[in-house]
């Protein structure tokens, strides 16, 4: 029997995932009932088959149980549906409820914006414009842009920057917050964060008041600041002085103002200005020397003594700061450092050892002149270099292993065979002792070199006779005593060949020192009879007679004044090396000396068609005026001797505790191979005037032997067919004796010479005959003796009137003029004022006149100074 009964197909299986949405189950409906629909119908054709008789195979049965089984099927399928209803509906319902609580929420959100003090912006991920808050739309409300949602972030940023809300660009990253400056003037805060789906979130957050609380603490703070930075700088030991881009003086300390010796100043003054009403020089980053090198420091003497460091930084800002230091109990300190470093160096030098220091770093900081000697150096030149670049390579391998001991704290001495400059093998016992601190570190290695090379190979002698003696000590005994004997013999033939070594050195010696000696006795005799016709000469020329004998009277007494000059030059030399000149130091200004050269050489100068340019100088040196005055004037005639053309120039130029005086020629100039060779002896260039006398050269070597006695450095460039320079190193002084004014013939003066009674005592009758002749041409009464007896004789013992007494140093029988004079103002009521003459130069007898207030003059006299003195002494009360 077929069965007509129908039942739902079995509903497919449902995810145990979330429930579907209404779309899915719907869809999924519409599936279950298109299945359902074709399973019924499958359901009727096939009961429709078996009610008609047409079966499959013949089998009734099985068709049956497959009908059957579809409705099974059928019925199960139609559960399914049902129970998918059943599901679409409770979806349904939660559906409902979901958009319920969304609305909820969307309205809550917007409540919630409405309800914040900061402008709200939200965009989607696509950048679109979701929702915003009145707070914003308050930006466009006097605007006619119309804000809605949809529109994209770059096109409101785009209509922000086109209305003008804001006037300034924002400050800070891209990942921090930005402040705006708003045409109110108020300030606001954008903060920008990014949303789960890749939106953005933007609050916009007035923060005026926070801006101009901060900006009041922030102009407190400065203030505070300025003040304490103010404080800081007053109490400052150097004086400070900050200048701006515009050269404005903007701020400085009190001790600024008393280095400087201003009196307060007003602010916001050019420091140009500022530093124009003091004494101190304007420095600043720009500042250039001579050379067009930047200076950033310099010192500078102040007219009190004070010397002041100055030192200028310049600021990233376009200006610079200036420090004022005082420097001078430093400088005084070094001075001394320097005179006794000078004694420690004249020590050094005449030991008979090579003394040397190291620093740690093996650089050498001293040396003494035996050890530039030793190793060929020129005289300072070794300083500042390190052990490894003044010796070679191989010298400074063998002799690495002692000084790193020396270094570790070691005292090392050992025996070091060298070469000398002969290529002489020498043995050399070397010390090196370690310089150490408190702490016991080694900071530098003092080092004594003494040769024992004649020590070292007698002992070397000594040692191989003891081998020798040792091996055939009983074979040979009769040989090593001869040998004995025969050594001793040779040591006594040594010391007999060194003593007359010795004998003939002192013999030489004493032969050339008898001759400078001789020479410095003779120049008494040499310029006696010079004298007399210097003084013969300048009667004649004062005489009125015809202009023909009175130019031959002239080139008599230039012709003189060049055998002067010779032999003046000679006794020089002489008394140089006999040691006869000896130098008193001094200090005083140098412009005593300068401005009187200037003068004198002006004329020279223009009489040979140069001119003479020179740079006045006011400081203060510590020399010798005289021998000073020596180095000048030799220097200044060789420069005119030896320019044909253009100008000499005479200057100073200051080094840091030296002053350097130059003379500039534009002369012929000198090759760079004879620098050395010009201060020889008798060593003479090519004059650029064929009228003049070339002299015998002598006149550098003069400059150097004083410059050696002065202990001032002499230095010579020349620049071949452009001209030289030569410069002489004085030392500055801090103070000096107020100079006297420089005497001067007036008419007064003048007056007094006529009618002057003077005596003349002189043992040479020449002498005597010439200075009556030239005194009586100026209107004296002269009384001229050869002997203090004779003069006794015509000035009745002594007791007749006269002004002055002029007396020669050497009379006969060895008597001086020193003693003349005290005999015969013994005998007198009034003392007689004294005018010494003589050829002695030394600083004994300068000592002496000058202690026993007579005036002294050098041969050969000079009328025209001679002339001058009897006038001072004359007029004296």
């Amino acid at each position: 029997m077929a069965c007509t009964s129908t039942r739902p197909s079995p509903a497919l299986p449902l995810p145990e995932a979330v429930p579907p949405s209404s779309a899915e189950l719907l869809e999924q409906l519409v599936g279950v009932q298109r299945e359902n629909q074709k399973l019924l119908r499958i359901n009727a054709a096939l009961i429709e088959r078996i009610e008609s008789g047409v079966t499959r195979g013949n089998d009734p049965y099985a068709a049956f149980e497959h009908s059957v089984v579809l409705a099974e099927q059928v019925r199960e399928r139609t559960d399914a549906l049902n129970q998918t209803m059943a599901e679409l509906k409770a979806s349904n319902h939660l559906l409902g409820d979901a958009r319920l609580r969304a609305e909820t929420a969307h309205q809550h959100l917007i409540d919630a914006i409405e309800s914040i003090s900061d402008a709200f912006v939200l965009f989607d991920r696509d950048l679109r414009m979701v929702l915003c808050n009145s707070r914003f739309k308050a930006f466009w409300a006097n605007t006619r842009v119309r804000i809605s949602a949809g529109m994209r972030l770059a096109e409101v940023k785009r209509l922000l920057t086109a209305i003008g809300l804001f006037c300034e660009e924002p400050r800070g990253h891209a990942d921090e917050h930005l402040l705006y400056r708003l045409q109110s003037g108020h300030w606001l805060q954008v903060s920008e964060r990014p949303t789960e789906e890749g939106g953005r979130v933007f609050l916009f957050t007035d923060i005026t008041d926070v801006k101009l609380s901060e900006t009041a603490r922030r102009e407190q703070a400065v203030a505070q600041k300025s003040h304490l930075l103010q404080r800081a700088v007053d109490n400052l030991s150097q004086g400070v002085a900050m200048v701006n881009a515009d050269g404005i003086l903007e701020l400085w300390n009190r001790r600024f103002l008393e280095l400087s010796g201003l009196a307060p100043i007003a602010a916001h003054r050019l420091f140009a200005e500022v530093i124009g009403d003091s004494e101190l020089n304007l420095l600043t980053p720009a500042s250039r020397d001579g050379n067009g090198r930047h200076i950033h420091e310099c010192e500078q003497r102040l007219y009190d003594g004070r010397v002041l460091e100055i030192r200028t930084h310049p600021l990233p800002t376009g200006g610079f700061v200036n420090t004022f230091t005082d420097i001078t109990e430093r400088y005084r300190y070094a001075e001394a450092l320097s005179e006794s470093e000078r004694w420690i160096r004249l020590i050094t030098d005449h030991v008979p050892a090579l003394i040397a220091y190291l620093n740690a770093d093996l650089v050498y900081e001293f040396t003494n002149k035996v050890y530039e000697q030793w190793y060929s150096w020129p005289r300072g030149v070794m300083l500042g270099q390190s052990l490894r670049q003044v010796h070679s390579e191989e010298h400074y391998q063998r002799l690495e292993p002692y000084v790193q001991r020396a270094l570790s704290g070691e005292s090392v001495t050992f025996e070091f065979a060298e070469t000398n400059t002969q290529d002489q093998e020498r043995y050399m016992l070397r010390s090196y002792v370690p310089n150490r601190l408190a702490n016991g570190e080694v900071v530098g290695i003092f080092v004594l070199i003494r040769d024992i090379t004649e020590r070292r190979r007698t002992a070397e002698a000594l040692h191989q006779a003891y081998q020798h003696l040792e091996l055939r000590v009983r074979e040979r005994t009769t040989e090593l005593t001869n040998l004995n004997h025969q050594l001793l013999r040779e040591i006594d033939e040594r010391s007999r060949v060194e003593s007359r070594l010795r004998e003939a050195k002192l013999e030489a010696e004493q032969a050339n020192l008898s001759k400078t000696k001789f020479l410095a006795a003779v120049s008494h005799d040499l310029l006696q009879p010079l004298n007399a016709a210097r003084l013969f000469t300048s009667a004649l020329l004062e005489r009125c007679e015809p202009s023909a004998n009175a130019l031959l009277v002239r080139n008599v007494s230039n012709s003189l004044e060049d055998v002067e000059n010779l032999l003046g030059t000679l006794v020089d030399i002489s008394k140089l090396d006999a040691g006869v000149i000896k130098a008193d130091i001094a200090p005083f200004a140098l412009s005593e000396l300068l401005d009187n050269l200037a003068t004198e050489y002006a004329q020279v100068a223009g009489s040979e068609g140069l001119a003479l340019h020179f740079v006045p100088c006011s400081a203060l040196v510590r020399s010798d005026i005289q021998l000073l005055a020596r180095i000048l004037r030799n220097l200044l005639s060789n420069a005119i001797r030896y320019t044909s053309r253009g100008r000499v120039v005479l200057g100073c130029r200051r080094l840091r505790q030296r002053l350097s005086i130059e003379v500039w020629d534009t002369g012929m100039g000198i090759a760079e191979n004879k620098l050395e060779e010009i201060f020889q002896e008798f060593k003479r260039g090519d004059v650029q005037r064929p009228h003049q006398d070339r002299g015998l050269g002598l006149g550098l070597a003069i400059v150097e032997k004083i410059a050696g006695i002065l202990g001032h450095r002499i230095s010579v460039r020349s620049w071949p067919g452009r001209g030289s320079v030569f410069a002489i190193e004085v030392p500055l002084a801090t103070s000096a004796p107020k100079a006297l004014a420089p005497p001067s013939i007036s008419e007064p003066m003048l007056e007094r010479l006529r009618g002057a009674r003077i005596w003349v005592l002189d043992n040479d009758a020449a002498i005597c005959a010439g200075m009556r002749t030239l005194l009586e041409s100026w209107g004296c009464a002269v009384v001229t003796a050869l002997s203090q007896e004779d003069l006794a004789r015509q000035v009745d013992n002594f007791h007749a009137e006269a002004d002055l007494l002029i007396a020669d140093y050497h009379l006969d029988d060895d008597r001086n003029g020193v003693d003349a004079v005290a005999a015969i103002n013994a005998r007198r009521g009034s003392a007689l004022p004294a005018l010494m003459i003589t050829a002695n130069y030394s600083n004994e007898l300068k000592l002496q006149m000058r202690d026993l207030g007579h005036t002294l003059m050098h041969k050969p006299v000079r009328p025209m100074k001679l002339k001058t003195a009897i006038s001072h002494l004359l007029g004296r009360p």
